[in-house]
């Protein structure tokens, strides 16, 4: 398989040649990637388009893979210190006068931290960005502090990393791993990779995967013993570096990368839900993390250190939400406004989603002023089946897959909504209220719910349904409590249901804050020092922040950050304030204790 519209060069290197493949301008800066085990190059093929518009981008196959030649004997041959003279040999022929930026995936990775800490590559590299490898040496000292200085924990970490790392000791052994590379194991592979990573089926491994994977089992006999056993002093990172680490990786423990600062002054962290192929399953996202990145070391002003709004958000959650795609329901004013302008705060892209079309706009216009990489208007009527199908089909053609979706359930406190009790609502109200409050819902979660499953790499529903009206709003009793009791419920059901589909869904029922919610008289909002303005929503109290320095749970910039909080803590259900008449009257539909956070 071949890069459609790559230029292709040999660079020949210690006896190996080496097959080279270049995309974009090369007057740009120049980003390396690097492959992992048991890939060739083409692992990139889904990245290396989206970085080339903006770089040149530059891929090689390591010694032994692909259509670069192998070392005789091979013993020996896959070294660090031999793929350091590789790479070398790469960077000078595609950027002599130039530092690269480079990525590397799963022994990508590992070898990279090799060529971001030894001392012969300095001045030759500008950036490193790992994901799903780390640097033997830190690996060596992190298993020799948790040995000489244990704890419980620590040795529920080692245990953890140690078994996940089975695979290592099985290429450990002579001749056997070969033969089950050039067996059934090389033939089954690409369905091992569809089924349990979900993989996009198609043109990738390339043919050369039993070779590769047979010469590749050198690189752990060269490497890993001799670097766990006696791990380098000195392996400090001389180039900022961009960690990504797959939430799901059933490779890799997160807590490898504990103590990390430790060994790399400048890193910026990224968690990104997905399992360990992520080069093949979240291209877009790697794309937009690795730009974002190399834009910032590319600044005229160059310190050296990635600046927060290009590399991404130094606020909370930065890490978690960084470039991910979210979209939110109600977002032209009061809470789905705020939730909205929280995850731009946070470095997501965001589709803003309303019936009221100037308040999606503006939303979005705002989200890109907060820092937001993208954002998006789309004027949807989220109760109407037809319009959420043509926004899900339109968002996953234009923007990929939704990595977060907030349903802001709207009817129950819209003006139109009945405040009568049962006996005083008409059929004809009831089904209006259904329809825009809790079908909204259903529609939602079904088409972006679906996405997310198919795709298989995570993704988070949150349903926002109030737990109390504000005190303006006293609605009788029975069709509201209809309504949010069976947002609830359906919430509980799909959380169970998507469990085994790495799809996770919460529900916050706030205390409703002083605001319709649906952006059609909400265009204001309270400042962090209480003032008000254009181009923020009403119903923010002003000055209403917590003793601890953060938004009141009443006000929507305080709904909103409960959204983020749940989603990052991955709770079921988030009642808010705390002595609101929630988690009694719901326990029961959620089938346990319920989570409140303290005022």
């Amino acid at each position: 398989m071949r890069l459609p519209g790559a230029r292709e060069r040999w660079v020949r290197t210690g006896g190996i040649e080496l097959h080279v493949a270049e995309l974009g301008n090369p007057d740009r800066p120049t980003v390396v990637l690097v492959h992992g085990y048991p890939d060739s190059k083409e692992v990139w093929s889904r990245v290396a388009p989206g970085l080339a518009e903006h770089w040149h981008v530059v891929l090689y196959d390591v010694r032994g893979h692909g259509r670069s030649t192998a070392p005789v004997p091979l013993r020996g041959g896959f070294t660090l210190e031999k793929l350091t003279d590789d790479f070398l040999a790469v960077v000078d022929e595609v950027s002599p006068d130039r530092p690269v930026h480079v990525v590397g995936h799963d022994w990508g990775s590992v070898q990279s931290w090799e060529f971001a800490t030894v001392e012969r590559t300095k001045g030759r590299i500008a950036s490193f960005t790992s994901m799903s490898g780390p640097s033997l040496d830190h690996f060596g000292h992190w298993i020799h502090d948790r040995l000489t200085r244990p704890t419980p924990r620590r040795a529920a970490q080692l245990a953890g990393q140690g078994a996940k790392s089975w695979y290592v000791y099985l290429l450990h052994t002579p001749v056997l791993p070969e033969l089950a590379w050039r067996g059934p194991l090389g033939r089954r592979w690409p369905q091992i990779l569809e089924r349990l990573e979900k993989v996009p089926a198609g043109d990738y491994p390339t043919a050369s995967l039993p070779r590769d994977a047979a010469h590749g089992a050198w690189l752990y006999r060269d490497n890993v013993r001799t670097r766990l056993r006696r791990p380098r002093p000195d392996a400090y990172a001389h180039v900022p570096v961009q960690l990504i680490t797959p939430t799901g990786d059933a490779f890799l423990s997160e807590s490898l990368s504990d103590g990390l600062e430790r060994w790399v002054p400048h890193l910026l962290r990224r968690r990104l839900p997905a399992q360990h192929w992520v080069p093949r399953t979240r291209p877009d996202q790697l794309v937009s993390w690795i730009s974002a990145f190399v834009s910032a070391l590319e600044t005229p002003s160059g310190t050296g250190t990635p600046a927060p709004a290009a590399a991404g958000r130094s606020g909370r959650h930065a890490d978690r939400f960084g470039g991910q795609l979210v979209l939110v329901t109600g977002a032209a004013g009061g809470v789905g406004r705020a939730t909205a302008l929280a995850f731009a705060e946070a470095g997501a892209r965001v589709v803003a989603v309303d019936r009221d079309a100037a308040g999606a706009a503006r939303t979005a216009e705002t989200a890109l002023r907060l820092g937001a990489p993208a954002a998006w208007a789309e004027s949807v009527d989220p109760g109407d089946e037809q319009a959420v199908e043509k926004l899900g089909a339109k968002v996953a053609a234009e923007y990929g897959t939704v990595d977060v979706l907030v349903n802001l359930a709207t009817a129950p406190w819209r003006s139109s909504t009945p405040d009568a009790s049962l006996l005083e609502t008409t059929a004809d109200e009831w089904r209006k209220l259904l329809d825009a409050g809790f079908w909204e819902i259903i529609h939602g979660c079904r088409v972006f719910g679906g996405q997310m499953a198919a795709r298989g790499q995570g993704g988070h529903i949150v349903n926002v349904v109030p737990s109390a009206l504000p005190s303006s709003r006293p609605a009788g009793a029975s069709p509201y409590d209809a309504v949010r009791a069976a947002v609830l419920s359906l919430s509980r059901g799909l959380r169970a249901e998507l469990a085994g589909r790495t799809v996770s869904v919460s529900t916050v029922s706030p205390v409703w804050p002083e605001s319709d919610g649906t952006g059609t008289d909400t265009d204001r909002s309270a400042g962090a020092d209480g003032a008000t303005g254009p181009g923020v929503p009403d119903g923010a109290v002003p000055g209403a922040r917590s003793t601890s320095g953060r938004p009141g749970l009443r006000t929507p910039e305080g709904v909103a950050e409960t959204v983020l909080d749940a989603i990052v803590h991955d709770r079921a259900l988030v009642v808010t304030p705390e002595r609101s008449r929630g988690p009694r009257r719901f326990r029961r539909l959620r089938g346990g204790p319920e989570t409140s956070p303290k005022r």
